[in-house]
């Protein structure tokens, strides 16, 4: 496993456990000739690519191709030169074999805690005549079937050039059909599975928001028909980046498709000064041989371990709750104190205030800059409260909206340049709102140090950070004009920046993303932040489709999930406390409610859910994520978590809506030890592993609607 090159073929082959990539040069151009199953390297690897006696770049499989010189298929790059022309032609220079992962500076990516755990191959090509040179990286992971790609710009000539485009990753898989799988949506209802079958022409998903956004997600797969949870050929792809966006799935005439991503070229450039560079984020390849749900448990296993950093990344999430939904903005320092005595009577282990704490933020209208304490609704301040808090033997968390200025707010009438805007143009305010210039260093200095402040002042032990609008007039004051095509990623790499500042200083603080709920659910954040309010809908029924979608590729550690009071503030719904507190106990657990508004009956319910979580949760956010029946499919979901020695696991089902005169339901598992006898909690029935995953388990007939339940399995 690792990294071959065969240097009088040309070949390069990049080998995990179960997979294999390979690159062989061809006429100069470094070319896709495989990825699939793991390949011996004794096993004659040349002469793979067979073209059929055509030798045009628009049948050659490129690993970074161009256009202007006979690839008319969509390029992984364009540039421009000084002159005016658009034309370059990238060859294979040199390479260079590298034991661990670099770093990408200034960029999120995925990481290694030992060199033997990867291995790093670079390709450098050259444009003799515009003395541009592309490297091109690519790291192997040797127990896990991921392959880690980014590309590096370097402009050596005397000359500026303009980058038009500049993607990640790109590769031409041969001909033969194709799904292609993604995750679509909006805000509320995020991470809806889709699937449709590639034809020739463009497969596109993008944002151009300025943020990863709540209507695609920068991740796509590509599986053959017929590939399922449990079999089949799938190759997944996920961008480690939280602004704009692209991934095409193009079909040519010839039944190939070259699949691409990285950066969104709409309204993108950027200037390169001779000696200066440009790094594109980090593309993230996965292959399984065995279907939809292993390429979802690498994926989990990698961003759990490999992409989550600091002291939280391993640890168990603590259970909290959160009074948006129970106060809004009404609320004040005895209010809060109420609801926080109920949850430490209920072993809840955190509470968090929520949006209207700070300046004199009565609605969504103002404040936002302002970071002090409005002492009309917290007479003590923060300190105050925390400590009331923290003497109930509850942990203290706090809402902040950083990258957002109110134009009702001291902050805005001090520095009314200091929002993103185009100089004679309308400041469009979405929520009353207006985007902070994160390209500035002055005003990152500002919200660094205000947060400091208050971060170091009082015991917060969890900090929730959102981000509740799109970009747009995307212009900064102080870049200059032939720059301002950079604004929108220079604002993502300003984010980057303040994110690793302050997660650095305080790495006691559990932070969890937030934008208006998933709207920025993305590899980049997860670097900083390991979890991220996965949807601000609440209603249980909802989140099946959100939680069962969004696993496709993000780990259960990661999802926010909490339940809330009914009638559901979203979409009305009224669903019993027990399924709402099984569709939250399968993410980090919480509550979004008055908890003193509880009947005395809801209040031991409360108390159970709790008590189970805390037993279970290291099994949902570290075990093995199996889904079982879809809610895109039918009234029913099941999904199930499994321990990495298969000795314990966890299963819930789901069933919407009552079924009159149901047949027989069973429910086949999976993930099990084939070998092992598990023995299933409450009933005392022992069952093989292969009894339950072959022939099932069967579900009692319940005739109401939201059927909810939990079996516990441990090997005997």
């Amino acid at each position: 496993m690792g990294i071959t090159v065969q240097e009088d073929k040309g070949l390069f082959h990049l080998q995990s456990k179960g997979m294999s990539y390979i690159i062989q040069l061809i006429n100069g151009y470094p070319v896709h000739v495989y990825w699939g199953k793991s390949l011996r390297n004794d096993g004659n690897l040349d002469g793979m690519l067979n073209q059929g006696g055509h030798t045009g770049l628009d049948r050659l499989p490129q690993e970074y191709p161009q256009y202007g010189s006979g690839d008319f298929r969509n390029p992984a790059y364009q540039a421009r030169l000084d002159d005016g022309t658009r034309v370059t032609e990238l060859r294979y220079s040199s390479y260079q074999v590298i034991a661990g992962k670099p770093s990408l500076e200034g960029l999120p990516s995925v990481y290694v805690e030992s060199a033997e755990e990867a291995d790093t191959l670079e390709l450098t090509l050259t444009d003799d005549y515009a003395k541009l040179t592309v490297i091109l990286r690519y790291t192997v992971y040797q127990e896990m079937d991921v392959i880690a790609r980014s590309v590096q710009f370097v402009n050596h000539g005397e000359s500026k050039l303009q980058l038009l485009r500049a993607l990640s990753a790109s590769v031409d898989l041969p001909a033969g059909e194709l799904d292609m799988i993604y995750l679509a949506g909006a805000w509320a209802r995020e991470g809806n599975l889709t699937r449709r079958r590639l034809v020739q022409g463009g497969t596109n998903i993008e944002s151009r928001r300025g943020m990863s956004g709540h209507q695609l997600n920068p991740f796509a797969a590509l599986a053959k028909p017929g590939t399922d949870e449990n079999q089949g050929e799938v190759y997944g792809f996920s961008l480690v980046y939280s602004g704009n966006f692209e991934a095409e799935a193009e079909v040519d005439s010839f039944g190939s498709t070259r699949f691409s991503i990285g950066l969104n070229s709409f309204d993108f450039n950027w200037l390169l000064e001779p000696g200066e560079e440009f790094q594109t984020p980090e593309a993230v390849m996965v292959y399984s041989a065995q279907g939809i749900g292993e390429m979802s448990r690498i994926y989990h296993r990698l961003y759990r371990t490999r992409l989550c950093r600091g002291s939280f990344r391993d640890k168990e999430r603590p259970i909290l709750v959160n009074n948006w939904e129970a106060t809004y903005f009404d609320f004040n320092t005895d209010k809060l104190e109420s609801i926080a005595v109920e949850a430490s009577k209920l072993g809840i282990e955190l509470f968090v205030l929520d949006d209207g704490w700070f300046g004199k933020r009565d609605a969504d209208n103002s404040s936002l800059g302002d970071w002090v304490e409005d002492l009309r609704k917290l007479p003590g301040g923060l300190n105050d409260l925390a400590q009331r808090v923290n003497g109930l033997g509850l942990q203290f968390g706090l809402w902040v909206e950083p990258e957002m200025i109110s134009p009702d707010s001291d902050l805005y009438r001090q520095h009314p340049d200091w929002c993103l805007h185009v100089p004679g143009r309308r400041r469009s305010e979405l929520r009353w709102q207006l985007v902070l210039d994160y390209t500035r260093e002055d005003v990152r200095e500002y919200i660094y140090e205000s947060l400091s402040r208050i971060f170091s002042t009082v015991p917060i032990s969890y900090v929730k950070w959102d981000m509740n609008r799109c970009l747009t007039e995307i212009g900064s004051a102080q870049i200059a004009p032939e720059r301002q095509g950079e604004t929108a990623h220079r604002y993502v790499l300003g984010l980057y920046e303040l994110l690793e500042r302050l997660t650095t200083k305080f790495p006691k603080i559990l932070f969890e993303s937030c934008c208006s709920g998933g709207g920025r659910f993305d590899p980049g954040m997860l670097y900083y932040m390991p979890q991220t309010w996965t949807s601000d809908d609440t209603d249980a029924v909802e989140r099946l489709k959100i939680q069962y979608g969004t696993s496709l590729v993000y780990p259960v550690s990661a999802m926010g999930a909490h339940v809330s009071a009914v009638p559901n503030h979203q979409v009305g719904r009224i669903t019993p406390l027990s399924f709402r507190g099984d569709v939250a106990m399968s993410g980090n657990f919480g509550y979004e409610l008055d908890l003193t508004k509880f009947t005395a009956e809801e209040k031991e319910l409360v108390k159970e859910q709790v008590a189970n979580y805390k037993e279970i949760r290291s099994l949902v956010q570290q075990g093995n994520l199996y889904r079982l029946q879809s809610p895109f499919e039918g009234n029913e979901t099941a999904w199930m978590f499994v321990s990495d020695d298969q000795r314990e696991a966890l299963v819930y089902y789901f069933r919407v809506m009552a079924v009159p005169n149901p047949p027989r339901r069973i429910l086949k598992l999976s993930g099990l030890d084939p070998s092992l006898d598990y023995t299933l909690e409450g009933s005392g029935e022992v069952y093989g592993g292969d009894r339950l995953m072959q022939a099932g388990l069967s579900l009692p007939d319940e005739q109401r609607d939201y059927v909810s339940g939990c079996y516990k399995l441990k090997a005997q």
